[in-house]
């Protein structure tokens, strides 16, 4: 569909002048961001982000979700209809492919859709998430963690609002605020009895994310 055809790789780049050349990075307080396929133990570079990328305005619904239908039907289905955020995300998953998805984020509930297919993915209720694992480098990947099920690991440029805005919502619909942990190694559950480690580490400038499965206990 048109509107995730864009999105083929963690990337963010300048506007162009016209005529060029560009502007450097700096200019536009947005740098270039890659991740790679991450099969097992790949190494997956990423340049550091400027620090003025992290603290971009905030929308909230960058994909227009009450302008489409099937977005909307599919909110108005789960009896939803207070939308925080909606953006393009990836989402990695027990193989280790990437697959693009729709995350978008109400007051109740967390929704991955496919946005080639327009089916839903998976709805994940807000009150069964325990923890979100983030590193301490400036990269795009975030965790879920999600006991009761299976935990959820995808990648963003709006790393930083996704996490806020989750932690914010089950702060206003329950008594207890979910953890947020801070950590250049973090495991995650791709599936019940898959358990995967993400590692972080800068070099040169850049920040490479290893993704390796771990044998469970």
């Amino acid at each position: 569909m048109d509107r995730f055809r864009p999105l083929r790789r963690i990337q963010v780049e300048p506007e162009r002048a016209d005529p060029p050349p560009p502007p450097p990075a700096a200019a536009s307080g947005e740098a270039e961001e890659m991740v790679s396929a991450p099969a097992a133990g790949m190494l997956m570079g990423a340049k550091v982000r400027r620090r003025a990328a992290v603290y971009r305005d905030c929308k909230g619904d960058y994909i227009g979700v009450p302008n489409d239908p099937c977005l909307a039907k599919i909110l108005s289905k789960q009896g939803d209809n207070k939308v925080l955020f909606a953006d393009k995300v990836l989402k990695f998953t027990q193989s280790g492919k990437m697959k693009r998805r729709i995350l978008v984020i109400t007051d109740f509930a967390l929704y991955l859709v496919d946005p080639d297919a327009d089916i839903l993915k998976r709805r994940i209720a807000l009150a069964a998430v325990d923890k979100l694992c983030i590193s301490k480098l400036s990269d795009n990947f975030f965790g879920i963690i999600v006991p009761t099920e299976y935990d959820c690991l995808m990648a963003s440029t709006r790393k930083k609002e996704i996490v806020d805005v989750i932690v914010k919502a089950i702060k206003s619909t329950s008594e207890y605020e979910p953890e947020v942990a801070s950590s250049n190694r973090f495991e995650y559950h791709a599936a019940a009895e898959v358990i995967k480690e993400v590692e972080f580490e800068e070099a040169d400038g850049r920040v490479k994310t290893r993704i390796t499965h771990k044998e469970k206990p």
